[in-house]
């Protein structure tokens, strides 16, 4: 079984969770920051509220009393205390304590000029600490208001002066502890379900992708052993359908590369052993004087003629090599196409003369035309053993030679079995053989027609067949005056 943790899926889906772990923790803390921002804002607003009614009642209290504070000033402190849960101080125009019998306030507890000026410009409401404490925190309000006493040097009943007095009002930040440890315990509860979810989902997902991705590993590696029993499976969404219907059909291809290889290489071994087994033959027959001196040039003639057989077969098959990796280079040069043909069918004399065809059309003119001959060559001989091969005994075959404007045509045609449309699409490529051909090709190697069109497009021309089944097959060659020129046919 593949290891799954390997899988780039795998890999994505660790990257997926700790991103989204890396959002809900940078959401969180947003929202606990500003949710907190918000209650704390609603305690100080609260804080402020409480301060503002504690001076009202403050003031009516000094009023009531004579313009001074007395015990119930300390009264209504306490009040307030308890009720609100806070401490209240208290401070006169100098910052001393001005409830007297105030005993949460220490004797060194005083407002200093600096903290009075700074009241005198506005009120304080923001995180402050304890007057006692160094380090716990506090909601602090501090206010400046403005008593109204007896003026001591007017004989007016109601002649008054202003006075300044102080308060802070001091408020446990307990609550808002309180209210963001709920709050974020609750958002890390909610977190972790949804994030567990996500997980859980998230890997039911990506799961038959990472067992998809293993059977590509696994067969894949079974391609690499040229084992290509298997395919895999296209049931699959996305591009992974369409990436596993292209390895297959590369397999496929490899496969049937492979096979044909085979068939390839036992076809090239027969057919070269074919002429060199005839050429050896006749040569030790001369040499060993079993072949009458009378007799010698006649041999030689066929065993010239095996030796050009012999290097159009090769040539072939280089010129697929060459084909291949786009190293050949034609060596163009004026030539009559007419003589050309006539030579290279002069090489079959022998089977023409055994199938009892009748050749028409090698009476032409000349027709000139700039191209590497040998590969023209063997184009030609492709061409003409083709025909002579599948020609009916007692056929015709026939040659004709046109020009048009620039463009130089070579048919080939012979009577016989013909091609049907399907195999009209096929025939030009590498290693294909019709079906009716099997039989009475045992040895050609299916790459002649292939070589064929090769050529001719290294001609800046086109190779085209034309059939009637049960009737005849017609091959033309179709080349430009000079190919060098660039012009296309």
């Amino acid at each position: 079984m593949p290891d799954n943790k390997k899988s780039s899926y795998y890999s994505l889906f660790r990257y997926s969770i700790m991103l989204a772990l890396s959002v809900l923790i940078i959401i969180g803390v947003i929202m606990v920051s500003i949710c907190s921002a918000i209650y704390k804002k609603e305690k100080l607003q609260s804080l402020r509220e409480t301060g503002e009614l504690f001076v009202a009642c403050l003031k009516d209290d000094y009023d009531n009393s004579g313009h001074r504070f007395t015990n119930s000033a300390t009264k209504l402190r306490n009040r307030f205390k308890d009720e609100y849960f806070i401490e209240i101080y208290v401070y006169n125009a100098e910052g001393i304590d001005a409830l007297k019998d105030n005993p949460s306030v220490n004797a060194d507890d005083k407002l200093t000029p600096n903290q009075m000026k700074q009241l005198d410009k506005g009120d304080f409401l923001d995180i402050d600490v304890f007057p006692n404490s160094s380090s716990e925190p506090a909601l602090l309000y501090a206010t400046q208001f403005t008593l109204k006493e007896k003026d001591p040097y007017s004989t007016s009943v109601n002649s008054f002066i202003p006075v300044k007095a102080y308060t802070r009002l001091y408020a446990h930040t307990n609550d808002i502890t309180s209210f963001t440890l709920r709050l974020t315990l609750l958002y890390i509860l909610f977190s972790f379900l949804g994030l567990a979810a996500l997980t859980v989902m998230q890997y039911r997902r990506i799961r038959t992708d990472m067992n998809y991705e293993g059977e590509l590993l696994r067969i894949c590696e079974q391609y690499s052993k040229s084992n290509f029993s298997e395919k895999l499976s296209t049931e699959m969404p996305g591009n992974l359908k369409d990436i596993a219907t292209y390895i297959n059909v590369v397999a496929s291809n490899v496969e049937s590369s492979d096979d044909t290889s085979k068939t390839f290489i036992a076809n090239v071994s027969h057919e070269l052993r074919t002429p060199m087994t005839t050429i050896g033959g006749f040569v030790d027959g001369i040499l060993d004087g079993t072949i009458k001196k009378s007799q010698q040039n006649e041999y030689l003639v066929l065993v010239s003629k095996e030796i050009k057989r012999l290097r159009i077969l090769i040539s072939s098959m280089l010129n697929m090599t060459r084909f291949e990796s786009g190293t050949l280079s034609p060596n163009f040069r004026e030539t009559n196409l007419t003589d050309l043909v006539i030579q290279t069918v002069l090489m079959f004399e022998k089977k023409i003369e055994a199938k009892e065809l009748e050749v028409e059309g090698l009476d032409s003119d000349k027709l000139i035309a700039t191209v590497d001959a040998d590969l023209m060559q063997q184009v030609i001989y492709n061409l003409v053993e083709n025909a002579v091969k599948f020609i009916n005994k007692g056929g015709t075959l026939s040659f004709r030679f046109e020009q048009e404007d620039l463009t130089r045509i070579i048919a080939i045609r012979n009577t016989g079995e013909g091609l049907q449309s399907n195999e009209i699409q096929q025939v030009f490529d590498r290693f294909y053989k019709t079906d009716s051909s099997r039989g009475k090709d045992t040895t050609g190697l299916g790459l002649g027609l292939s070589i064929s069109r090769k050529i001719v497009h290294l001609h800046n021309g086109h190779i085209v067949v034309k059939s009637v089944y049960g009737e005849y097959t017609e091959f033309q060659i179709r080349i430009p005056d000079d190919p060098r020129l660039n012009i296309m046919v």
